[in-house]
């Protein structure tokens, strides 16, 4: 995963901790761990547990707390992604040369 992703999912996180950082303490971090179970798609939250993992450089207090308390991401149940043999859109097939 590039860096500029994480740094993406990190700026995300930040941003939700933000929204819940006037709430006290006992509502902010449940609150911001509800909204990234709720609203990230597995795949996120499977990167921002490695972060979390690695030390979790970039998140704020609230935000590193708020995602320690979530369960892991069952990484089995992760779809892979898997390139389309035909893609959506225009190809050779519908312009043929002239």
């Amino acid at each position: 995963m590039s860096a500029n992703t994480m740094e993406r999912l990190v700026y995300m996180a930040n941003q939700i901790g933000k929204f819940f950082e006037a709430q006290k303490h006992g509502r902010a971090v449940p609150g911001i761990a509800k909204h990234i179970k709720d609203f990230w798609d597995p795949r996120m939250r499977a990167r921002i547990e490695d972060h979390l993992a690695a030390g979790g450089e970039g998140l704020s207090p609230l935000v590193f707390e708020a995602l320690k308390s979530l369960p892991p991401v069952k990484r089995d149940s992760i779809p892979t992604a898997h390139p389309t043999e035909n893609p959506p859109g225009p190809t050779s097939a519908h312009h043929p040369a002239h």
